[in-house]
């Protein structure tokens, strides 16, 4: 989106994959983020593996991955991909505000 590209369901609405359960099948570790307090174990675990782990983080897929000082031009081509028809555009700019307040606010 920050590219100025709507969402494309086809290739960026995933299905619920069990993707860290479906590595250990495979021999690997897997290990899955479902929550906030859980990022910090979950990465250290993971760097002190011995071998391949596959971290699974369960995102918002309505919050945009906006960077901490988000240039004009970034926020317009995030506008026009929205206005291009993306059917969570409500969600995602209540969730951008949001992030950008408490960015704020943490200043």
């Amino acid at each position: 989106m920050r590219s100025g590209d709507p969402k494309l369901a086809a290739s960026q609405v995933l299905p619920d994959f069990p993707f860290a359960r479906y590595a250990e099948l495979l021999g690997l570790e897997g290990v899955r983020i479902d929550a906030p307090e859980q990022v910090v174990p979950a990465l250290e675990g993971a760097f002190a593996a011995r071998g391949p782990v596959l971290v699974a983080a369960v995102t918002d897929p309505e919050v945009p991955p906006l960077p901490p000082h988000i240039e004009l031009e970034q926020a317009r081509k995030l506008a026009g991909a929205l206005r291009a028809g993306d059917p969570a555009m409500r969600d995602i700019i209540r969730q951008s505000v949001k992030g950008k307040v408490a960015e704020l606010r943490n200043r």
